[in-house]
């Protein structure tokens, strides 16, 4: 299977044509190899237009999804990002190609064993992961001028909102379990504005702050 070509038809047709306009974002969308972040039995669907089941009872989410998320952010190349739901790991690469450092939490040790495998053999060495609860946050590291968060929650966690810098953004899919809108949030002088970006249906965020259970 011709990855290589498949990716760049996926940046063409799925992200490019969609409004995805970033250059730096297609770019690192062209560079990052998407199929080595899914399991070998789902490789074949790696770059198709649709979320990926990558164990767990977890995604990898839909490439435009991901684009769109990342594109919102704005990073221009030094910014210290968190990002809430390692999952496959193929978020942080993203971010690691458009950013300094990024900082990443997943809640389930299988899957965070298996991204930092995958990225260490990738070369990035600007990412750091942990296990935990990502909606506390990671206090000892903010603040973060950048946060994603990359699973459903009912609301922004308090945490991320006081760990966000001022003049931050932060991407959240904000609602029920079965829908959410993704939400771009913004502080200034202490203040959240929120303005939505689109509909979408991402797993639920379990924890302390997002949902309960599974």
């Amino acid at each position: 299977m011709d990855f290589e070509k498949l990716r760049k038809r996926m940046v063409s047709e799925q992200i490019s044509a969609r409004g995805i306009a970033d250059k730096r974002v297609l770019e690192a969308f062209l560079k990052v190899p998407r199929h080595l972040f899914i399991p070998e039995a789902v490789q074949g669907s790696s770059y198709a237009d649709y979320p990926v089941p990558i164990g767990e009872c977890q995604t990898i989410s839909q490439p435009y999804i991901v684009a769109l998320m990342t594109e919102t952010l704005r990073l221009k190349g030094n910014e210290k990002v968190l990002e809430v739901g390692t999952g496959s790991g193929y978020q942080a690469a993203i971010l690691a190609e458009l950013t300094g450092e990024v900082y990443s939490i997943e809640r389930l040790e299988a899957l965070k064993e298996r991204a930092q495998k995958i990225l260490a053999q990738l070369g990035y060495s600007n990412i750091r992961i942990r296990s935990g609860d990502g909606t506390m946050g990671w206090p000892e590291e903010a603040p973060f001028e950048r946060i994603v968060v990359t699973a459903a929650t009912p609301s922004i966690p308090r945490p991320l909102i006081e760990q966000l810098a001022n003049g931050g953004k932060l991407v959240a899919p904000v609602g029920e379990r079965s829908s959410q809108m993704l939400i771009l949030a913004e502080k200034n002088n202490g203040r959240i504005s929120e303005t939505p970006v689109c509909g979408c249906v991402f797993v639920p965020l379990v924890g302390e702050y997002g949902f309960k259970n599974q």
